[in-house]
């Protein structure tokens, strides 16, 4: 693949930094989804945060909640605004696939549209390692813009970009086949705060680990 024409998940989101919190920062289907997930997190619960951005809404939320948060991000510059601006939260720079994370280690999970630069069968694998890293009951918080694309080249936020994902209800099968028991899902259109900017569908899923 050329990376000239296809930039890493990295490299987009270090460009775009706190731009990204401004345009979807305000989404209040996602501010819902960390409000369910929090009914049923028990005090001082240990979360995983995939694709952690800037740490703003999820990592800020759930640790001033009390919760314990690690965030894991591939983008260096995105990891030093989240440790920034949520002193309360862990970040680390890296893969989540390559962290040595123990079975069982955590009370919840977040991927928060943190699936779409990878291919299909490393979405499966990211899904794969959620359930894997939860302890029995632990809860999977997920979101995807949920359309039927595979390496689709695009922009986003005036990034040049390349987008896969799985419609509505193939992206909610694979997360019940990859070890989960869907207990709510929320559909909604939202327009981010970017003049470049459409209405974009977002799906919201919270399962529990089967």
């Amino acid at each position: 693949m050329d990376s000239a024409q296809h930039p890493t998940a990295a490299s987009v989101f270090d460009a775009l930094g706190t731009d990204y919190e401004r345009a979807f920062g305000e989404s209040a289907a996602h501010r819902a989804s960390l409000e369910h997930l929090l009914e049923r997190l028990a005090p001082g619960s240990r979360v995983l945060d995939v694709g952690s951005g800037t740490g703003r809404p999820t990592a800020q939320t759930l640790a001033e909640a009390g919760h314990e948060v690690l965030g894991v991000d591939v983008s260096p510059v995105m990891v030093d605004i989240a440790s920034r601006q949520v002193p309360g939260a862990e970040f680390r720079c890296a893969d989540v696939r390559d962290l040595p994370l123990e079975d069982g280690s955590f009370d919840a999970v977040c991927v928060y549209f943190a699936l779409l630069q990878l291919p299909r069968a490393e979405q499966r694998d990211v899904l794969r390692l959620a359930a894997r890293v939860l302890r029995p009951g632990g809860h999977l918080a997920v979101a995807t813009v949920p359309l039927d694309v595979e390496g689709v080249s695009g922009t986003f936020m005036d990034q040049a970009v390349q987008v896969t994902s799985f419609g509505e209800e193939e992206f909610t099968a694979l997360v019940a086949a990859t070890g989960f028991t869907v207990l709510e899902r929320e559909s909604t259109l939202f327009t981010p705060d970017h003049p470049a900017a459409v209405p974009e569908p977002h799906l919201f899923l919270l399962a529990r680990r089967t």
